[in-house]
């Protein structure tokens, strides 16, 4: 266009000149034509229409100019008739006044009383101005607005009222005698509110701002009732002139309770055409009303589906965070409800949830409760539109909560939906903080921007991983990552879940070391003396440190770290520093005296400040106790004692400056040779060597990088493959392998990503060699070239084809050599038409398992958390219906951990991602949350950050007596921090009082006979004890033992002494155990025919036990002066072994063998289920 207009207007001379001087003589041969564009707008009637019609804000004064012309004439009528006098003299302009009494007399109407009334001359001229200026404007937008059909524009209603209150007026200037006659001039009323809606679209056209269409109907509505009841008040006070006179009140009484429908009947109209009118308003009313009301209860139907919108004002002035699902279930809302109104500081915050579907029932009666009505709003709209992340006001939340939708049968689908919704978010409202929630890790990268990230897959395979190696990991940090006050199970009877229901209470939380009271006065002292003094004064778990200058958090970065007032700690406790306190004695002698007498943590309100003396025992300060344990041993070293043998055990003091002679971690990159040696000496024949390194292939983007345990070479695929014998080895069984170690065996529908990330913690470079579990992968599906790739580097791990509901399949893959089943939940189960019933696959298949491998520990993943219940189910358990009410009763005091004493979820068997979702919601109030569990997880790996393992307390560790001097050994000797203990009690389940019951019943077999006393004694011990056999493996003892056992029951049942019917419940429960027994006998048959059908040993399988008689539960930092059992097994942060590696790396090998036994990676004790 600018080369168009410069060669028809005159050029500049240097321009002529440069043109020609380059022969561009061009524009003089050509014929153009400058075009103008918009010329038609220029035009004066188009020039009116954009100041009438088409431009918001002028229109928008035009139409309110044109509302209040309107508001003053109804407002001038009322005037004429307060002035109006008919007594005075009814008739035309400056003709004979008629008295208006006279009239008043006859039977007949008078006309002349409605057709004439008394105008005042100022009141005429008034209104003949307005009348004048509303016909022409009113002309004009005729004109402006016309279109080809005049008639359509004469024939509008608005025209017409229009033309009846303006036209008369100005006919008058020209004929003075009509001055006085009767113009409605009050049906102006309805002009207005035509006006007033225009206004109000004109308005909201200006602004640039939708307003709620409810807002606009409800409007509508008011506007037409009054002027309803204007226009029959008006009306029936002019017609009643000729009648009854009434007044402008009386009128509008008549008009209230005539359409009210309560009709006294003390006013009524005198004469037909008041009665008339009153009839035709009446059909008006009922024609146009209910049209009203319909539209009004449309629209406020459809706001309670769509939820309206977040008020601009309350997002200016209120908190609110966004939730954005793609379907809103109630045990999700719940979960995210409480979780996130859990803190006490996000009390007044608004959560404003953005859902593409309708409202479930089940939700909206939840939303109507008091406690969530005011707090939380549901908008029915999509993330990617606009208009409704305008409505939840994004761009003024707090936070985003992007969660997946995990029950789609195509997870993938899921995630491509999430990134949309995360990309929208972002690009509407960039300073908005994202918490997203991505279910494939391969998606991951997508969302790099966001502010916090979990992928479920990820956290979940990690955490079952580490089921296998430490107990109950699921358990741990699922606990840890749900807020609670440790109130749940205090009034239980049981002792068990009162210690464990308070010692959940303990979570995560951070403070600045220069304004702690617990860590400050440890300034300049090593990490490892502030974990245990401060563990030992005020009984707070300090598990990492993060730097000022430095971002990434350190699990127990040693002894070698200096505490800095500037550092960050993250510790375990019940509350935080800030919620806690403090009562300090004057004197430290007072301090050493009051601190004596609390032995214990007797309540929510006190601080745990607990005894030093009594829970810590005799603190020796000779160093020379701290011998060596022997290369073999796997216990914590006894220091040898000095002098007299009576004397007590002693520990060594935590230095406050690390000791390197003493305290420098092992290089386990230097372990190789001595591992292989002893391997080689065992079995008489060459090993492989295994390799510590990098994975060179990962099976998606974004994974973090392991220091693992490698192959030198990749394995070839087809010896990957278990029960399929290939040209490197003939193996077909688990069997055939000869691994020194119990199977870890994952069922998997197919081989996702995910896998991945099972794998690489159980080959971390800091688990010993020697301890290395092979790994079986069964899989229903054949797994994919790229995911084979990624794990044929990895030692010992294979992959077989093949379901749990197939025994054989079971049995090939080597199931009676395993310790651990992991069951994985299948992504093709995850929607089932009733919800809760996409793990009924599962949860029978696991059941089945759990009969025929009796000692098999299985952990199970299932989609919804309610369903734990029916894990490892007895029908007749009372102690199982205990646990039940237990659990309705907690839920009904709010706790946010109903199903914690939930015997299979305590025990850490049975898991569901949803638990984990709250990891997300307390990473709004916590954001170092997600890093400390990835690096719990093994998933991330810090230079200088510790890891989670576990030890086992054994008989020669009981000497420690108490978990306090047990953080006192671990601190002194290897510098590794204690974080809960993992228990294990025997238990009774058959009977809901088994303590009485079992001293009644020997009570009666000793008086009855001694010889079948003797074998139910023994019975009871076989089931008490912590290794059972209650399947014995000479199956000739099972027909003498139910023989005997029938005889004493049988004389039990005769007795007939004051304990008859519970003797008698106890004898039904001795006659169901020898059903059971009866009945694992032939679930053994079956086994061992089927081991014999595939060629398979059946040795294996005679060494099963019954471990179906235990509870486990899991005690987070407990107080110090609780007491060690045999079999605990301890939650550890280790300090990473290479942190110091080359710093002092000329020292190794005299370090290594002059420091304690548990320092030694072979020596370590490890998790032994």
């Amino acid at each position: 266009m600018t080369e168009l207009e410069s060669e028809v207007l005159p050029l500049p001379p240097r321009y002529r000149f440069r043109d020609l001087l380059l022969g561009d003589q061009s524009f003089q041969s050509d014929d153009r034509v400058q075009v103008e564009f918009y010329v038609n707008e220029n035009t004066f009637k188009e020039r009116l229409k954009l100041f009438f019609i088409k431009n918001q804000r002028s229109s928008l004064r035009i139409r309110l100019f044109n509302f209040s012309l309107k508001l003053l004439t109804c407002l001038l009528y009322i005037v004429r008739v307060l002035l109006d006098n008919p007594e005075e003299g009814i008739g035309c302009w400056e003709c004979e006044k008629q008295n208006y009494t006279a009239f008043n007399q006859s039977t007949k109407i008078n006309w002349s009383h409605i057709f004439w009334v008394d105008r005042k001359m100022p009141l005429w001229a008034v209104q003949v101005s307005i009348a004048v200026i509303s016909f022409l404007e009113t002309m004009l937008l005729i004109y402006l607005s016309y279109k080809g059909n005049i008639w359509e524009q004469i024939f509008r209603i608005s025209f017409i009222l229009e033309m009846i209150n303006t036209v008369p007026f100005i006919i008058t200037i020209f004929w003075p005698p009509l001055r006085n006659l009767f113009i409605p001039v009050f049906l102006n009323c309805w002009l207005a509110k035509y006006a007033l809606e225009n206004m109000i679209n004109d308005l909201h056209r200006a602004i640039q701002r939708t307003q709620s269409a409810m807002f606009n109907q409800v409007l509508i509505l008011i506007c037409t009732l009054l002027c309803l009841v204007f226009t029959g008040t008006c009306g029936i006070q002019h017609l009643e002139r000729a009648g009854e006179k009434l007044s402008l009140f009386k009128s509008f009484y008549f008009c209230i309770v005539t359409f009210s429908t309560v009709g006294y009947g003390d006013v009524t109209p005198k004469i037909w055409p008041s009665q008339l009118l009153v009839v035709i308003m009446i059909c008006v009313a009922l024609v146009v009303l209910p049209l009203q009301f319909e539209e009004l209860v449309y629209l406020w139907m459809e706001r309670q589906k769509s939820g309206g919108n977040y008020s601009r004002h309350r997002a200016q002035t209120e908190k609110h965070v966004v939730l954005c699902v793609s379907s809103l279930k109630i045990d999700l809302l719940m979960d995210f409800l409480n979780e996130f109104y859990a803190h006490p500081r996000l009390q007044d915050y608004y959560v404003v949830i953005l859902c593409p579907t309708e409202m479930d029932i089940q939700v909206r009666r939840v939303l109507q409760i008091p406690l969530w009505s005011q707090r939380v709003i549901y908008l029915q709209g999509s993330a990617l539109k606009d208009q409704d992340l305008m409505r939840a006001k994004m761009d003024n939340g707090e936070a985003c909560f992007i969660l997946s939708s995990r029950n789609e049968v195509d997870r993938t689908a899921a995630d491509h939906q999430t990134i949309l919704r995360a990309w929208a978010v972002k690009d509407f409202a960039p300073n908005c903080p994202l918490y997203v929630q991505i279910l494939k890790p391969e998606n991951k990268f997508h969302v790099k921007f966001a502010d916090h990230v979990v992928c479920e897959e990820e956290c979940k395979y990690a955490m079952l991983a580490l089921n296998c190696v430490c107990p109950a990991t699921s358990t741990l940090i699922t606990l840890l990552v749900h807020t609670s006050r440790g109130q749940e199970g205090q009034e239980s009877p049981e002792q068990w879940q009162r210690m464990y229901g308070r010692c959940s209470g303990n979570e995560v939380y951070h403070i600045r070391m220069g304004d702690s009271k617990f860590f400050m006065e440890y300034e300049g002292k090593s990490f490892t003396y502030a974990a245990f003094h401060a563990h030992k004064k005020y009984g707070v778990c300090l598990m990492g440190v993060r730097r000022e200058e430095n971002k990434s958090i350190l699990l127990n970065p040693g002894p070698r770290h200096i505490m800095a007032a500037s550092d960050t700690c993250f510790y375990i406790n019940i509350t935080k520093e800030e919620n806690s306190a403090f009562i300090f004695k004057q004197e430290e002698k007072q301090k050493k005296k009051g601190f004596a007498r609390r032995g214990t943590y007797d309540g929510p309100s006190r601080l745990p400040v607990h005894s030093i003396i009594a829970s810590m025992g005799t603190v020796a300060m000779d160093l020379q106790n701290t011998e060596c344990r022997p290369a073999n041993s796997s216990k914590l070293a006894l220091p040898a004692e000095n002098g007299s043998g009576n004397r007590r055990p002693s520990i060594a003091p935590v230095l406050e400056l690390a000791d390197t002679s003493s305290l420098l971690p092992c290089d386990l990159l230097s372990d190789q040779s001595e591992d292989e040696m002893t391997q080689s000496d065992e079995e008489g024949s060459a090993v492989v060597e295994y390799v510590k390194g990098y994975p060179p292939n990962s099976p998606y983007i974004g994974s973090s990088p392991t220091l693992c345990h490698l192959l030198p070479e990749k394995a070839p695929f087809c010896c990957l493959r278990l029960d399929k014998g290939c040209k490197h080895n003939s193996f077909e069984d688990a069997k055939a392998y000869g691994f020194k170690n119990k199977l870890i065996i994952v069922s998997a529908e197919t081989a996702g990503n995910g896998l991945y990330n099972f794998i690489v913690p159980l080959r971390a470079y800091y688990r010993s060699r020697k301890e290395l579990n092979p790994i079986v992968l069964l899989l229903d599906n054949k797994p994919e070239h790229h995911f084979l790739e990624a794990i044929c580097c990895f030692p010992m791990v294979y992959y077989m084809e093949g379901t749990i509901d197939n025994l054989d399949s079971l049995l090939q893959c080597g199931i009676i050599y395993a310790d651990n089943l992991v069951v994985v939940d299948k992504e093709s189960t995850m929607s089932a038409e009733e919800d809760y019933m996409a793990d009924a696959k599962t949860i029978v298949n696991v059941q089945t398992m759990f009969r025929l491998f009796p000692s098999l520990s299985i952990i199970t993943e299932l989609t919804h958390p309610s369903n734990m219940r029916f894990m490892q189910f007895r029908a007749k358990d009372s102690y199982s219906l205990a646990l039940s009410k237990l659990e309705k009763k907690e839920r009904e005091n709010g706790s946010n951990l109903a199903f914690m004493f939930r015997l299979p979820f305590a025990a850490g068997r049975v898991f569901s991602i949803s638990m984990l979702d709250t990891l997300l919601y307390q990473s709004f109030v916590k954001d170092y949350m997600i890093t400390i569990t990835r690096l719990l997880l093994g998933l991330d790996t810090t230079p200088g950050s510790g890891y989670l393992c576990a030890m086992k307390i054994t008989e020669d560790d009981l000497w420690i007596r108490t978990y306090g001097r047990l953080f006192q050994k671990l601190c002194s000797s290897s510098a590794e921090i204690p974080i809960g203990i993992y228990r294990t009690e025997s238990h009774m389940f058959a009977t809901s009082e088994p303590h009485d019951i079992r001293a009644q019943s020997q009570i009666s077999i000793n008086v009855e006979d001694c010889e079948d006393t003797k074998d139910v004694k023994e019975h009871w011990g076989i089931k008490t004890s912590h290794h059972r056999n209650s399947c014995s493996s000479d199956q000739s003892e099972h027909p003498l033992l139910r023989r005997k056992s029938m005889q004493w029951a049988r004389r039990l049942s005769r007795k007939g002494n004051k304990h008859s019917s519970k003797t008698a419940e106890w004898i039904s429960q001795q006659r169901l155990s020898l059903y059971r027994r009866s009945e694992r006998q032939e679930l053994s048959e079956l086994v061992k025919n089927r081991m014999k059908h595939l060629g398979l040993p059946t040795t294996g399988y005679d060494e099963m036990n019954d471990h179906q008689n235990t509870l486990s539960y899991v005690l987070i930092n407990p107080p110090p002066d609780t007491r060690l059992e045999l079999n605990d097994i301890v939650y550890l942060i280790r300090s990473d072994p290479l942190a110091h590696v080359a710093n002092d790396g000329h020292s190794r090998k005299s370090s290594c063998s002059n420091k304690l036994g548990p320092c030694n990676p072979e020596t370590r004790d490890e998790t032994q289920l």
